[in-house]
C-alpha cells in the first residue's frame, strides 16, 4: 500500500477514523497493533491519555516512555512501508488535543541517536 503518512489520536477521541486505530501506544511504552491496517491512505496511532484538557494531560515523566516508543514505531513503520516518518498530522483540531507534546515527540530518521 502507498501510505501518505501518519495520523495521531489520543484515547479520548470520540471518532478514531470511524474504524479504530492501527496502533495503540500506552503510557508505559507498550505498543499494541490492530489485526489489520484500517485506512488505505494513513496509519493511525492512538496515544493513551487525554491531551485535550490541561488538568488531564499525563506529566512528561509519565509519558516519556510513550513518546519514545511512538517515535520508534513511526520510524519502523516508515521503513517498512517506504514513507517519510515526517508526515505526521493530528486527527482533527481537537485530537490529539491542544496539550499534546508535539515538541517532545522526536523523530530522527537518519539512523542517529536521539
Amino acid at each position: 500500500m502507498d501510505y501518505k503518512g501518519f495520523i495521531l489520536h489520543h484515547s479520548r477521541c470520540t471518532s478514531i477514523n470511524g474504524k479504530g486505530f492501527d496502533f495503540w501506544v500506552g503510557l508505559d511504552g507498550a505498543v499494541y497493533a490492530a489485526p489489520l491496517l484500517t485506512d488505505p491512505e494513513h496509519i493511525h496511532i492512538c496515544f493513551e491519555g487525554n491531551y485535550g484538557e490541561a488538568e488531564a494531560v499525563p506529566q512528561l515523566t509519565e509519558s516519556q516512555q510513550q513518546l519514545f516508543a511512538a517515535g520508534k514505531l513511526i520510524l519502523e513503520l516508515a521503513e517498512r512501508y517506504q514513507i517519510t516518518p515526517l508526515l505526521i498530522e493530528p486527527h482533527s483540531k481537537t485530537c490529539p488535543g491542544a496539550f499534546f507534546p508535539w515538541n517532545d515527540l522526536v523523530i530522527y530518521p537518519s539512523g542517529g541517536y536521539h
